[in-house]
């Protein structure tokens, strides 16, 4: 049996989960907005006064790599234009560029097209 050759993660795409609805500021900073569905949402909604709608605000670095994300652009082309915006500022640059991507993909914020 042949053994498949995982890819890199940092060839990976990431495209912005459909339907996740976001907006810009004009400073750049993004704010996406997350339904919060389900039995338990709704019941703290009822109860406790929770919002259905939550807003989550990316600082400027999170922003930035959110704005990049087109369906197109794997990780590593990500990587240096975060580099090429925040120079020095973004190291570890790939280190953090993967944990932060992943911290996206955990929530569902973002999927992977390859």
């Amino acid at each position: 049996m042949k053994k498949q050759i995982g890819q890199n993660y940092l060839e990976k795409i990431p495209q912005h989960k459909e339907g996740l609805a976001w907006s810009q500021d004009e400073k750049g900073i993004v704010t996406l907005e997350v339904e919060n569905k389900g039995l338990a949402n709704r019941i703290a909604q009822k109860l406790l006064k929770k919002p259905k709608i939550s807003y989550i605000h990316l600082e400027e670095f999170g922003s930035f790599i959110w704005l990049q994300i087109d369906g197109k652009c794997d990780i590593i082309t990500i990587g240096e234009l975060v580099k090429q915006h925040f120079g020095g500022k973004a190291e570890p640059l790939y280190e953090r560029l993967s944990q932060y991507l992943k911290t996206l993909e955990r929530y569902g914020f973002v999927v992977y097209n390859a």
